[in-house]
């Protein structure tokens, strides 16, 4: 799924979960102490003094608005947008841009600027939760001047799931830093004890109703935003435990290459990659032409299934995900409208028994999104009919189930359906 917008605002940024209290200028003075014992932590060297300021809440609306403006043209912000509205992660009437500025507004507590090289405390509850957060932030410093988070975050842009991944390093990493400093001052360590990590991890996506944007916000956003932090530091737990103190380097070195490595440390050891299955023919293509595609990868799905079919459900299948692509058609000589473009969608399994149980549970997906369906026709493998916005076509093919959905009439059905024996 594309998440462009988010790698724009979000990178370098920590996410603060208490009560909030204007930042205090002496606070940067403590810089040195923390990113000394940062790098004895992480073995990264400083190599250069990190700059710091306290600034206002304001000034962090002017900041990601002036990203935005920057970073991402107008016209990915509305594919993004459009993809989100046709897969069914957020409703008609939703507002990327601004719930995206307004959530991370709520939320900092400070954030790295790796263009500008300089550390900027927003607000905190207490000393104790600033020098917290300046754990967090001075991580990035630190690695930044090792391996350049700019160029790191900017390599995963072809890939959505991937940048996703990326980030997930960066933010888990200065989680799991942060968090070592802080069970440091009560004399215990995240290297021998995963289920303190873990207890550390939950606290920091925990939501006690202050955020109100975030609570309001629909659940794919608020899953992806803190994803990086929550299971970002999961996973640099496990390779810490692996690896030792060698694991701060090698996650920059060779990254993972999707959310599924994030979420299973093991498939990232192992080096297993997701695979890009190939989309359902389109019926009469040369009406139509790309708008946007993406990856749909194993957070994705979870994240979907969660919404439409159940908790349970989603954790029994996603895990199986092996790789999921997308692509939106807009019709040729028309105004872009979502509700108008064919969405086609592919996605790979791990065997044939869970294909068939996604293929299930995605039928769930149709009509959990939709106001309305109406099925036309439906055989063990194939299920075709109409829904708000045009006609569907959803196959189950071994391993691969794929979707065709806002097709124009019954006719492009039709011809479909008779292509895949659909009776």
């Amino acid at each position: 799924m594309r998440k462009l917008l988010v790698w724009a605002l979000l990178a370098a940024f920590w996410i603060g979960r208490g009560a909030a209290a204007p930042a205090k200028d002496p606070v940067c003075g403590e810089v040195g102490p923390i990113v000394a014992e940062m790098a004895e932590i992480s073995g990264l060297t400083e190599r250069s003094k990190v700059k710091c300021e306290a600034i206002t809440r304001d000034r962090v609306k002017e900041f990601l608005e002036e990203r935005v403006r920057d970073s991402v043209k107008p016209a990915d912000i509305q594919a993004e947008e459009a993809a989100l509205k046709k897969l069914g992660f957020a409703p008609p009437d939703f507002d990327l841009k601004k719930t995206t500025i307004d959530l991370l507004t709520e939320q900092a507590a400070a954030f790295y600027d790796f263009h500008k090289k300089k550390l900027f405390i927003i607000e905190t509850a207490s000393d104790f939760d600033e020098r917290f957060t300046l754990a967090h932030e001075l991580s990035h410093a630190l690695a930044d001047q090792h391996f350049n988070l700019d160029k790191f975050i900017g390599h995963g842009n072809q890939d959505d799931d991937s940048a996703l991944a990326r980030l997930a390093v960066m933010e888990g990493q200065a989680t799991w830093l942060m968090s070592e400093y802080v069970a440091r001052q009560t004399g215990r360590s995240l290297k021998n004890s995963p289920a303190l990590a873990k207890s550390m991890a939950e606290a920091s996506s925990a939501s006690s109703g202050e955020f109100p944007v975030f609570d309001r916000a629909p659940l794919y956003l608020r899953e992806t935003l803190l994803f990086p932090y929550t299971q970002g530091m999961m996973f640099q737990q496990a390779l810490v435990e692996k690896m030792g103190q060698a694991a701060f380097t090698e996650v920059f070195r060779r990254p993972p290459e999707s959310t599924q490595q994030i979420l299973h440390p093991e498939k990232y050891l192992a080096h297993l990659k997701p695979v890009r299955p190939p989309l359902p023919p389109l019926p009469s293509p040369r009406n139509y032409r790309g708008f946007t595609d993406g990856e749909m990868g194993e957070l994705d799905n979870a994240i979907l299934l969660r919404q439409y079919v159940g908790e349970k459900e989603s954790a029994a299948v996603a895990p199986e995900w092996r790789g999921g692509y997308f692509v939106l058609f807009e019709r040729k000589h028309s105004a872009p409208d979502w509700r108008r473009m064919v969405l086609a969608y592919a996605s790979e399994w791990s065997g044939p028994a869970a294909a068939r149980e996604y293929f299930e549970m995605y039928q769930k997906v149709l009509k959990g999104k939709w106001r309305s369906v109406e099925v036309t026709s439906r055989s063990a493998n194939a299920v075709a009919g109409r829904g708000d916005d045009g006609y569907f076509l959803l196959r189950l093919d071994g391993t691969r189930v794929t979707s065709l959905e806002g097709l124009p009439d019954a006719a492009a059905a039709g011809s479909t359906d008779a292509k895949s024996g659909l009776n």
